[in-house]
C-alpha cells in the first residue's frame, strides 16, 4: 500500500470510540491525515487523540450522537474550526441488536434504524455541505465512505432489522453518489465481512460463536487490517474514478 495515501487530507470518522472506527482513525493517521474522530464516548475519543498527538499526529475529538441532527451540524463545525476544510467523511457509526423478529422490542428496530440509517444520512449530507462551502467538492477532492455490512445482501440470522438498515446504506450510498457526481463529491459503500471487535468478540469467544466461524469457507473471522486498503484507497484521492461502488471485503464469509 502506498505511503500516505491521505497526506493533507482532513479526515472524519464517525463511531470512532472502539471497533472498526477507532483502528480506521490510527490508519489515517498513520497514512497522513488530520483526524477528527466522533463518537458518543467522548472519553474514550480524548484518549485516542492524546494516543496520536503525543506520536506527532494531528487529531480532534467531538462529542457526536448521529443520530440528532443537531448533535452532527454542530461536530462538523467544530471540526471545521479545529483542523480545517473537511476532505474524507467516513460514515461508520452502527449498532447491532440481535433478536428475532417475533421476539426483539420494537425499539430495537427504531434504534437500528435511526442509528444505521438517519445517521449514516445526516453524517453524509453535513459532509457535502461542508466539501461544497469549502471549494473541496470543487476541486473533486470530496470522499464519503460509507460502512455498511455483508447483512446488506446476505441474511444474517436474528439480524433482520440490522440487515434491513444496512441494505438501506448501500441504497442510499449509490443515490447520494449519483446526486452528487457532477458536483466534485465522490460516494462509495462498503460492506465488511465479520473481523473481531469488541462489539462482538464475547459472542465469538462462545461455542454458537465457535460453530459461526467454522461455517465460513475460511473458517476464521478476517484479519484486523482486511478493510485498510479498501478504505485508504476510497478516502483519497486514487478514487477520483470510483463513486457509486459497493465494495464486499470479506474473506469470503457470503460465499
Amino acid at each position: 500500500m502506498p505511503a500516505e495515501r491521505l497526506a493533507g487530507r482532513h479526515v472524519l470518522i464517525t463511531g470512532a470510540s472502539s471497533g472498526i472506527g477507532e483502528s480506521l482513525a490510527r490508519l489515517a493517521d498513520r497514512h497522513g491525515a488530520a483526524v477528527t474522530v466522533a463518537a458518543r464516548r467522548a472519553d474514550r475519543l480524548e484518549a485516542l487523540v492524546a494516543e496520536i498527538n503525543r506520536a506527532g499526529g494531528k487529531a480532534f475529538a467531538v462529542s457526536m450522537d448521529v443520530s440528532d441532527e443537531a448533535s452532527v451540524v454542530a461536530g462538523f463545525a467544530a471540526a471545521q474550526a479545529a483542523l480545517g476544510p473537511i476532505h474524507t467523511v467516513y460514515a461508520n457509526a452502527g449498532v447491532g441488536l440481535p433478536g428475532l423478529a417475533k421476539e426483539a422490542p420494537i425499539a430495537d428496530f427504531d434504534a437500528m434504524f435511526s442509528v444505521n440509517v438517519r445517521g449514516a444520512y445526516l453524517t453524509a449530507r453535513e459532509g457535502a455541505r461542508a466539501m461544497a462551502a469549502s471549494g473541496v467538492a470543487a476541486a473533486t477532492q470530496g470522499r464519503i465512505v460509507m460502512i455498511a455490512s455483508i447483512g446488506a445482501m446476505t441474511q444474517l440470522p436474528g439480524l433482520v432489522g440490522y440487515c434491513a438498515s444496512k441494505a438501506a446504506v448501500v441504497s442510499m450510498a449509490k443515490s447520494l453518489a449519483r446526486e452528487w457526481a457532477r458536483e466534485g463529491i465522490n460516494v462509495n459503500a462498503v460492506c465488511p465481512g465479520y473481523l473481531e471487535t469488541e462489539m462482538n468478540s464475547g459472542w465469538f469467544s462462545s461455542a454458537g460463536g465457535q460453530k459461526q466461524i467454522g461455517g465460513f469457507p475460511r473458517r476464521r473471522l478476517m484479519p484486523s487490517d482486511a478493510l485498510d486498503a479498501t478504505l485508504m484507497l476510497l478516502g483519497s484521492d486514487e478514487s477520483a474514478a470510483i463513486t457509486g461502488g459497493v465494495f464486499t471485503v470479506d474473506d469470503g464469509q457470503s460465499l
